[in-house]
């Protein structure tokens, strides 16, 4: 069943309304049968700050954290480069370095922190389960979003000696598409003056390589655990639906689907797809706090999602 999500603005506070863009209320089936909403009054609400005390995604708060997420976004603007990313793809399509479960995989996210993240500095596997419960509680009836919610971070593992060992620039932050342009809203812009693509006149306009209208399927991000989990959820052939896997494989591309650019290169499939990455990315990005989870009372619920959706064991 193909299910739509229409965009409409939450009329909830006005700081809600400062921190997102507008942001579905309603579901909408195949028949067009509103699935219930979460209530306006015991649904998400937005944090007033981060687990530091400050607005999210303010890469300029003097943090303890600053200099390292700096300096991870210079090392990407100057590394991620389009043939970097061509020959990564190729290396790890191969799903040739581990074989495990999916939540074997989880677990092992308690031993991984995300460098590029101003927001937390909790091990992954609790932001997992945060973004995973916050979702579940507003749209009880969408499992395949509970599960997507679980999943998006798993390929931060590339950090992991058994799955490559990656530097952080080449795993973490916020992705964006080579082979054209870089547009000014991409956190950090300022370091890709030193990228070896800035310069390349077949890279540096608006359509690069691409056509309008291409589809981002075509379009090359930059190398880290989102392409990476989205080529595991494909080649191990899941069965979430499409719009689990743009999720999964756009939900750092901040500069599609916070500041609106790239859409020049969206189809129309990509285009409905958005309007599910918008309503997750609340989730994904407000619910990073210091609450915890019971990982052990939630644990059997999300592990019959994995069976409905993914086989017993996975290649990676």
């Amino acid at each position: 069943m193909t299910i739509n999500a229409e965009q409409h603005n939450h009329a909830g506070s006005e700081v809600e309304d400062k921190k997102t863009d507008s942001v579905a209320d309603d579901l909408f089936s195949d028949s067009g049968v509103v699935v219930p909403k979460s209530a306006a009054n015991d649904g998400f609400v937005v944090p007033g700050s981060n687990a530091f005390g400050n607005s999210f995604r303010d890469y300029h708060a003097e943090t303890e954290r600053k200099k390292i997420v700096e300096e991870l976004y210079r090392l990407s603007h100057i590394n991620q480069t389009y043939d970097f990313v061509k020959k990564m793809r190729e290396a790890y399509k191969k799903m040739d370095r581990v074989e495990m479960s999916i939540w074997e995989c989880c677990e092992l996210l308690n031993d991984v922190v995300d460098d590029s993240d101003p927001d937390l500095d909790e091990p992954q596997m609790e932001h997992l389960l945060q973004t995973a419960e916050a979702i579940r509680r507003d749209y009880p009836d969408e499992d395949w979003l509970h599960l997507t919610g679980l999943i998006h971070d798993l390929g931060k593992v590339l950090l992991l000696p058994s799955f490559g060992g990656l530097p952080q620039w080449a795993v973490v932050g916020d992705t964006f598409p080579l082979g054209c342009a870089f547009d000014e809203s991409i956190v950090h812009h300022e370091f890709f003056k030193d990228s070896p693509d800035y310069n390349n006149p077949a890279y540096n306009t608006k359509h690069g390589v691409y056509t309008e209208g291409c589809g981002l399927e075509s379009v090359l991000m930059s190398w880290g655990h989102d392409d990476y989990m989205y080529l595991v959820a494909k080649e191990n052939k899941t069965t979430l639906p499409p719009a689990a896997l743009f999720i999964i494989r756009y939900h750092s591309f901040y500069a599609l689907h916070k500041a609106g650019a790239y859409k020049h290169l969206m189809n129309e499939e990509d285009v409905e797809n958005l309007k599910w990455l918008q309503i997750f990315n609340k989730y994904d990005l407000y619910s990073k706090s210091k609450v915890r989870i019971d990982v052990e009372k939630v644990k059997p619920y999300y592990q019959s999602l994995i069976e409905k959706y993914f086989p017993s064991k996975l290649k990676w």
